[in-house]
């Protein structure tokens, strides 16, 4: 009888409980949505009983059937099934052998409105995951052109599985299923040129995975394949920014959007001036030495040995004594950052700043602190621990990927005047 009538105190405890919002989804395979705006990293919102639904390749306005194709606790995603009728901003893909490949997700919006759409986007995020007060207004932003722009690009090589022969491409998304291609109007001339070329310099026994870069805008010969191919340029490239000449290879990572490149470096190096600096994750030293030209002495943290090296070059060549290279990872070097420190920028991957780095930045504070990111989630979480001893004082997004979600972010902070010393 005692566990008879546990049973019934359960059961009544459980009347009225609401099940999670995910378990509302159960159920549903196909359904009709209306997206409400476009999230940041580019999908749309929408709802389902009340479940917010994250859609691929929609549309703000859109009247969709969608196939519901993840069920979490609190959310869900879908794709689309078919389009009933399309928000304001939609149009056909300019290119549709781009749309499987997961490289030109928003080229269905028009060029003019998905930097708007994206801002939103970031602005929202920053303000809800951060917990951040922006001041009212659009945040600045910066774009150029939406085609044509990118310097950089992976490819991937396969088996024609009907002629044989080789193919290149990109994979479709979420897979490793390659979708030939032989144009790819993201890219600046000099790359798209090399695509239908690339096949005949690969065989069965080629690598199947290809890095491409571009150098001085108009030069074919400025174009670098990695790994090395018999009969395809390689080696060292060149770039001239604001009088600096930058080298780097098709194996470095560098900001892909050529015509930004010196609005970015101008916005997150300023007009600020002081005695030391230091850039963590610097790359080739694209801030580094612009730095250099206005601090006593700047450190360039980056743990990719190959930039490290151009870094050191770069430096070299543009004859800017007063820049040292470390080539440890950040989380290795954070520990010797002195404290009120002038000047840091940071320019992270994806993931953001790791706890390390965060506390570090927080006990050290140094005066000035400028954050470049491309990922608005992680970037919220990583402002909402700073704001303990930091003001934003500017935020400057750069569209520096178009035909995407992505957007890069440029926060500026200042140390609070009442902050104690570390």
């Amino acid at each position: 009888m005692r566990e008879h009538h546990g049973r019934d105190r359960d059961r009544d405890r459980g009347r009225g409980r609401q099940p999670p919002p995910g378990a509302r989804l159960v159920g549903f395979d196909e359904i009709e949505v209306r997206v409400e705006k476009l999230v940041a990293g580019g999908e749309g919102l929408a709802r389902a009983e009340g479940v917010p639904l994250f859609v691929l390749r929609a549309a703000p306005g859109d009247l969709l059937r969608v196939r519901v194709t993840e069920r979490h606790t609190d959310y869900g995603r879908a794709e689309i099934v078919e389009i009933l009728e399309p928000g304001p901003g939609r149009r056909p893909d300019p290119f549709p052998e781009l749309s499987r490949a997961g490289i030109a997700d928003l080229q269905h919006l028009r060029d003019d409105l998905q930097p708007r759409l994206k801002a939103e986007a970031v602005r929202e995020t920053l303000e809800r995951l951060g917990k951040l007060t922006l001041p009212p207004g659009d945040l600045e932003l910066i774009t150029g052109a939406p085609w044509g722009y990118r310097l950089r690009t992976q490819l991937h090589a396969d088996v024609d599985p009907v002629t044989g022969g080789m193919q290149v491409g990109y994979h479709a998304r979420g897979t490793n299923d390659l979708i030939p291609l032989t144009r790819c109007p993201l890219l600046v001339p000099e790359l798209e040129a090399l695509l239908a070329e690339l096949p005949e310099h690969l065989g069965p026994g080629s690598p199947r995975r290809l890095d491409l870069a571009a150098g001085e805008a108009g030069d074919f010969a400025a174009v670098s394949v990695a790994p090395t191919l018999p009969g395809l340029p390689h080696g060292e490239l060149s770039l001239t920014l604001h009088d600096i000449l930058y080298a780097y290879d098709a194996r470095c990572f560098f900001q892909a959007h050529r015509e930004l490149l010196p609005r970015l470096i101008d916005t997150v190096v300023g007009a600020w001036e002081g005695e030391t600096a230091f850039d963590l994750y610097a790359g080739v030293g694209l801030f580094s030495l612009p730095l250099a030209r206005r601090y006593a002495r700047v450190t360039a943290v980056e743990s990719d040995s190959i930039a490290a090296r151009f870094a050191r070059l770069n430096a070299r060549r543009n004859r800017l004594t007063n820049v040292e290279v470390d080539s440890r990872a950040v989380e290795s070097w954070i520990p010797e950052l002195p404290p009120d420190a002038a000047r840091v920028v940071v320019d992270p991957p994806r993931g953001g700043l790791s706890n390390l780095v965060r506390r570090t930045l927080v006990a050290q504070h140094p005066k000035r602190l400028t954050y470049v990111s491309c990922h608005a989630a992680t970037l919220a979480r990583d402002l909402r621990h700073l704001a303990a001893v930091y003001d934003i004082e500017k935020i400057t997004l750069f569209d520096l990927f178009p035909q995407t979600g992505h957007m890069e972010t440029v926060a500026h902070l200042t140390l609070r005047p009442e902050t104690p010393a570390g």
